[in-house]
């Protein structure tokens, strides 16, 4: 019995750089917040003041250059940072879930929490 062809593409990671570290470094706390709110602002709804479906399949495409992200795409990157299921992201959301997406800044994060815990409990 033969055995099956392995993949070329099998176990490939998505090639993915993850700059917010460096930004955090360079712009400092309040200077990677504030251009987290600029972000924010490219993609929202001016009348709403929110993220919505359609502004972020709107400026998706046309600021970011991500014209061919599907429907479906468009609603799962709401839903991961809609914490209160209301269907859209506020500010707040949005830099969370940009925070979130950061596996390195998500690590330090950890780090200073556990840090801070043993700290006050001494352990």
């Amino acid at each position: 019995m033969a055995s099956p062809k392995s993949s070329t593409r099998q176990n490939q990671e998505p090639n993915f750089h993850d700059f917010f570290p460096a930004m955090a470094g360079n712009l400092g706390g309040e200077g990677l917040i504030d251009e987290l709110c600029k972000g924010f602002e490219l993609l929202m709804d001016r009348e709403k003041g929110v993220i919505t479906f359609e502004s972020l399949r709107r400026n998706a495409s046309a600021v970011l250059g991500l014209g061919d992200l599907t429907d479906e795409d468009v609603r799962c990157m709401i839903n991961e940072g809609d914490v209160d299921g209301d269907g859209w992201l506020n500010q707040m959301e949005f830099c969370v879930l940009m925070f979130r997406l950061s596996p390195e800044l998500m690590e330090a994060s950890r780090c200073v929490v556990t840090e801070a815990i043993e700290e006050e409990f001494g352990h």
